[in-house]
């Protein structure tokens, strides 16, 4: 779940107004929309999967929420791949002085912080949760993301954008009052409230963790090209993992493991295969979300990554069998209509950028102005068919 939302500029102006895309080849227009459903599906493939696998460990005997939460990061390694594969142009822009390597190194070790302690309130969420409640409850974090950005980015309320948010909360509140019905097995009133809660906040300290890397990229950064965001990612999931596998340790949740890989009842085999694979399929999602804000932008890929919640309470049923009861159909009709207004509010901006180009660079900020051109020197174009 680690992705950036770039609200403040419609979802296909960069790719119309700049056109970045990645520079190992000039990309033909149909190439480039094959690259984007690639890692489309990336984002709903890897997401889907990590949250059924992550419901898979608890529902055959995993109880250590702390390695739970490791795993959201620790496949972080994978994502030297993409930045080890794909060549990008040198940049002329000096590099940053000691003082603001400091700031950025502040950045990482803050935002690492936080997203270990939001893996930490998914872990709960998922343990006293149903993976089709959970997931809709998860796609609040829209909700949340327009109401940090109003504070931090200056993001405008529309109504479109207040109709999203109110939508949104109305399908999370339905849970709340509905959801104890499909529980996981053994898992009382105070514990599902205790779960939604957890979520809930997961989603909300999600949202403003993605508020505060755009702050970020604004701010300190200067930039949000593809190296810079791939390592915002790398180093914020190194330190979350570091500090994951400190609260294992502090914990004594690390004496329990032995015993709980043993008596898992799918076999110690596949108790290990279970972590690997949450690990690798959360990374999966990560490359998925990092290649959209490459290709799109990161508003985009944010997008995606919350309406791909919507897959997982479809492939709960069939993996666990769980029951759609009304009120849970109700709130999945709720996300998707609260995504849908968030969605074309965007789509309306970037039609009135493709209408006034002119006027939009006018009334951008020069810093933004001059950095969006500063990346565009950086980054090779694409070739329109």
């Amino acid at each position: 779940m680690q992705d950036l939302a770039d609200i403040e500029y419609p979802i296909l102006s960069r790719v119309r107004t700049q056109v970045e895309v990645l520079p190992i080849l000039r990309l033909t227009r149909k190439r480039w929309w094959m690259f984007v459903a690639i890692n489309i599906a990336f984002v709903v493939l890897g997401q889907t999967g990590a949250v059924l696998l992550g419901r898979f460990y608890y529902a055959e005997g995993g109880s250590s929420m702390f390695l739970a939460t490791i795993v959201q990061t620790a496949g972080f390694p994978i994502l030297f791949i993409p930045l080890i594969l794909i060549p990008l142009p040198a940049c002329s822009s000096p590099p940053p002085d000691p003082h603001t390597k400091t700031h950025i190194a502040l950045i990482y070790l803050s935002l690492g912080v936080l997203l270990a302690g939001n893996n930490l309130l998914y872990s709960v969420g998922l343990l006293f949760l149903s993976a089709s409640s959970y997931s809709l409850i998860c796609a609040t974090q829209l909700a949340f993301n327009a109401v940090f950005s109003y504070f931090l980015n200056h993001q405008k309320f529309t109504p479109l954008i207040l109709n999203s948010v109110v939508i949104l909360s109305f399908s999370a509140s339905l849970l709340a009052v509905n959801g104890d019905s499909d529980s996981p097995a053994g898992v009382s009133k105070l514990e599902y409230a205790i779960g939604f809660l957890c979520t809930l906040g997961a989603s909300a300290v999600y949202a403003l963790l993605l508020s505060l890397m755009q702050l970020s990229f604004q701010k300190v950064l200067k930039s949000d090209s593809f190296a810079l965001v791939m390592k915002m990612q790398i180093y914020t999931s190194l330190v979350a993992t570091i500090v994951s596998t400190g609260g294992l340790f502090v914990s004594g949740q690390w004496r329990t493991l032995q015993r709980e890989m043993e008596n898992f009842n799918s076999g110690p085999a596949s108790y290990l295969m279970t972590l690997v694979w949450t690990a690798i399929s959360w990374q999966i999602c990560s490359v998925g979300v990092v290649g959209l804000i490459f290709l799109v932008s990161s508003l985009f890929s944010n997008v995606i990554s919350t309406v791909a919640l919507t897959a997982a309470p479809i492939a709960s049923l069939i993996v666990f069998h769980e029951s759609m009861n009304g009120a849970k159909a109700i709130a999945m009709l709720l996300a998707l209509w609260g995504f849908a207004s968030y969605l074309f509010q965007n789509y309306l901006d970037d039609s009135r950028t493709m209408e006034h180009p002119r006027s939009m660079e006018t009334d951008s900020t020069p810093s933004s102005v001059n950095e969006i051109r500063k990346e565009s020197s950086c980054i090779v174009s694409l070739a329109v068919s």
